[in-house]
């Protein structure tokens, strides 16, 4: 079993994950937005002392790259880093679609994001032959329509307004996400736009 450090502040919540040989530690605030920058170096500190656990003792840190918050996606990818660069370490990127992807329960299913106004993220995923979960639809970004003409198993974090959709507890994806994704280690990661920031799109409107 791996030691590690994973953080997701790519939404409202915050989620911290530190795993030290077959014991972990799992912090979450639900609500939370705008304080990651001012909370996040605390509640990993919190979680590392629960679990007696070093930076330098982790074989890696991972974070959500997104797609969600562009500030909170910017926190926790500079937090990693720095981790990272302290130690020598890998680093491993999680998208938010994976977060879903590894706690669905389809064989062939749609991890949805609510992205506001009336659209969403979207990416599509099958069970392959080998049992592991691939990517069949690229992250994208969808209308509520186009989600819905989609007909397959949606899975997402929010109340959403679709058939065949399943809410599920953001809470407990991080840690199967990243344990599921080892192999996948980088000595670079980057975060996941499916879109340009608000900020961009009102620039190039004007």
């Amino acid at each position: 079993m791996s030691n590690f450090i994973a953080i997701d502040t790519s939404s409202r919540y915050l989620t911290v994950v530190a795993q030290k040989g077959k014991g972990f530690v799992l912090r979450h605030l639900p609500e939370c937005a705008m304080q990651h920058s001012v909370i996040l170096m605390d509640e990993i500190d919190k979680a590392l002392d629960e679990l007696s656990l070093t930076p330098a003792e982790c074989d890696f840190f991972a974070a959500v790259v997104g797609p969600g918050s562009f500030t909170g996606i910017r926190i926790g990818i500079a937090a990693v880093k720095g981790f990272a660069l302290a130690t020598g370490k890998k680093l491993l990127a999680i998208t938010s679609f994976d977060l879903l992807a590894y706690n669905a329960v389809d064989e062939k299913f749609c991890a949805v994001i609510d992205a506001g106004r009336g659209s969403y993220y979207a990416c599509g995923y099958a069970v392959g032959a080998d049992g592991k979960k691939c990517v069949v639809l690229p992250p994208c970004y969808l209308s509520g329509a186009d989600v819905s003409a989609l007909k397959i198993p949606l899975y997402g974090f929010e109340d959403l307004p679709f058939e065949g959709y399943t809410k599920i507890d953001v809470k407990n994806c991080l840690r199967p996400a990243v344990c599921a994704n080892q192999a996948c280690l980088a000595d670079e990661i980057y975060a996941l736009y499916v879109r340009k920031s608000q900020a961009e799109e009102n620039r190039n409107a004007t």
